[in-house]
């Protein structure tokens, strides 16, 4: 199988990943627990961990780093803790339903900041013309469909200008593009674990530059005789039993990240990406999404004049080919770029696909394009 799904999820990773978690399951315990030698090997992943992702993030607050199940959970904890019912809220026309959705659960006023597709400057544009006087504003990093690199360090001025606070989706960046927590203004940053991270599923982190107020409550192995949550980090949010073993696993893959260079990791991935589109651009029958250097990470979207997206991606699929069609959770991306009514086939890459596998799948791609369709 040529997996080009890394989008959903890093399917290929580490071997170390593996390993780790499989020592976790046998050396260590649950952290802040006990003061035996499981428990306090535990605790003591888990803080390498949070060592970790400061050291990958520029980020200065180990005690700030929380574990959340996944992004989706991460995202959910920062909105609550800024947004309200009525709170007029902007985010960019990229998001995925993990902001959008809890954005409509709450009652939030929101406003879509439309700039186009690979236009940095319109989007640019546009936060700044919409987010004067919000209450909050959310903006993805890359689009989870389309790859596109948004400016969010210059969304994250803007809010600051304006005196808004912005949570950050850093779900398709994180160990992808290069993140540096020390040239953004921004409350919350929200990322997967599994994805450009290179850990398991169940792990994602929230780096906290305010109190986020808690999602759920229960124990924290501190503080018990309160029967309120906490107000330090990262006990405030990080209620019940650690996900160690995931923990264990997640720091073997930022090690990995580290290892080569979230920068190197992206540029690779970019370059895998935009040989492809240049190839299936000229495909007559494809409609390719593709974006000038420096808009779009490793991240690919087509779709076919004749073939629906749920049948070319079962060709693929029986062509040993793994992607991903239609509307990907994210249908307000797919708004913004007229493709709602159709969904697209998503590509997307790592860094264990090789150059010879992304040109098979390429030639694989052209043989179904040319395809009739009785």
């Amino acid at each position: 199988m040529i997996y080009l799904d890394s989008a959903a999820t890093s399917f290929l990773k580490p071997k170390s990943v593996k390993l780790a978690m499989l020592r976790a399951m046998d050396t260590m315990s649950s952290p802040g627990r006990g003061a035996y030698e499981a428990a306090m090997r535990a605790a003591d992943k888990v803080y390498e961990c949070r060592t970790l992702a400061c050291r990958l993030f520029n980020f200065d607050k180990p005690e700030n780093v929380v574990f959340t199940m996944n992004a989706t959970h991460a995202l959910n904890i920062a909105i609550k803790s800024l947004a309200r019912h009525g709170s007029r809220v902007v985010v960019s026309g990229y998001e995925h339903n993990s902001v959008t959705r809890a954005l409509h659960e709450i009652g939030a006023d929101v406003t879509v900041a439309a700039g186009k597709l690979f236009d940095t400057e319109s989007v640019a544009a546009e936060f700044e013309d919409k987010v004067r006087g919000a209450d909050l504003a959310v903006c993805n990093h890359v689009s989870n469909v389309f790859g596109f690199i948004q400016p969010i360090y210059e969304i994250s001025s803007i809010c600051s200008r304006h005196g808004v606070p912005l949570v950050i989706d850093a779900s398709q960046s994180a160990g992808i593009e290069t993140l540096n927590c020390s040239g953004l203004d921004a409350a919350f940053i929200a990322m997967p674990g599994h994805k450009g991270l290179l850990g398991p599923q169940g792990t994602g982190i929230l780096l906290c530059n305010e109190s986020p107020k808690p999602l759920i409550s229960g124990g924290t192995g501190s503080e018990s005789l309160i029967q309120i949550m906490p107000e330090h980090l990262p006990d405030r949010a990080e209620a019940g039993t650690h996900n160690v073993v995931g923990i264990a696993g997640l720091c073997e893959g930022m090690k990995y990240v580290l290892s080569k260079g979230a920068e190197t990791i992206g540029s690779y991935e970019a370059r895998l990406c935009s040989g492809m589109a240049e190839r299936l651009c000229r495909v007559p029958s494809l409609e390719v999404f593709s974006g000038s250097a420096g808009t779009q990470a490793g991240v690919l979207s087509f779709r076919h004049g004749t073939i629906n997206c749920e049948e070319f991606c079962e060709r693929l699929r029986q062509s040993g080919i793994a992607a991903r069609c239609g509307l990907h959770c994210a249908p307000l991306a797919h708004k913004s770029a007229g493709t709602v009514d159709t969904g697209t086939v998503r590509i997307s890459f790592s860094p264990f696909i090789s150059r010879r596998q992304a040109m098979q799948a390429c030639t694989t791609i052209e043989k179904i394009a040319a395809e009739k369709i009785n």
